[in-house]
């Protein structure tokens, strides 16, 4: 019995579609990000600075915020680990025009 293309097409066309449409957003934006973040150190020591956690600090017309996590995970009691430290820093300023 010779298999049906119709609804095998309509259903690779419409799927097709949404996966190209995510790989040309996915080449677009390695295409934008090519030059190179430079690394500050004076950001780089401020968010070893951090504590773990999050916090938020209002002044005047700003509010600044700032958040860090810090995890090891292992495999097994002993195994081999991998240590994950991920922090942020924000703000957020308003000013009257």
């Amino acid at each position: 019995m010779p298999l049906p293309l119709a609804p095998i097409a309509s259903v690779a066309l419409r799927y097709g579609l949404r996966y190209g449409m995510v790989a040309v957003a996915a080449y677009a934006l390695s295409q934008r990000s090519r030059t190179p973040l430079r690394r500050d150190q004076r950001s780089e020591d401020a968010m070893d600075e951090l504590g773990e956690g999050v916090a938020f600090r209002r002044d005047g017309e700003q509010v600044n915020g700032g958040a860090r996590l810090k995890r090891t995970i292992r495999v097994g009691t002993a195994g081999p680990g991998v240590e994950i430290d991920a922090s942020a820093l924000g703000r957020l300023r308003f000013r009257r025009v």
